[in-house]
């Protein structure tokens, strides 16, 4: 099997692309946890 070797600048936008792509992820998930905590605290004042 072949691997393909990535060059410096390759592995640099490689890293910087996962490192954006698992803020956002970690974005979404606070924005869901925190409208989750906002919709089932307003539905046990009720």
């Amino acid at each position: 099997m072949e691997t393909v070797k990535l060059s410096e600048a390759q592995r640099k936008s490689r890293r910087g692309r996962n490192i954006a792509l698992g803020l956002v992820l970690a974005g979404l998930v606070a924005l869901f946890y925190v409208v989750t905590l906002i919709k089932f605290g307003n539905g046990m004042v009720h």
